[in-house]
């Protein structure tokens, strides 16, 4: 195994768990469209998971990328 298996296993995991930790809009309705809130903002630590999760989600992609380039 190289290093961009390592990388892509240690990220998917972070963003797995990033992901599940986000509760805002996690209700069933939202995802139907039944959401009463149609525009939200992020703030605090909602803002940061969700950032957290759009770096994690690009280091995923990158290293998969680099691993299938690599072999």
């Amino acid at each position: 195994m190289n290093v961009f298996n390592y990388i892509t296993i240690v990220s998917m995991l972070i963003m797995v768990l990033l992901i599940l930790v986000q509760t805002r809009g996690a209700t069933l309705g939202a995802g139907i469209g039944g959401a009463g809130e149609v525009n939200t903002t992020r703030r605090g630590t909602d803002k940061t998971i969700f950032q957290l999760t759009i770096i994690s989600a690009i280091i995923f992609s990158v290293s998969l990328i680099l691993g299938v380039l690599v072999k």
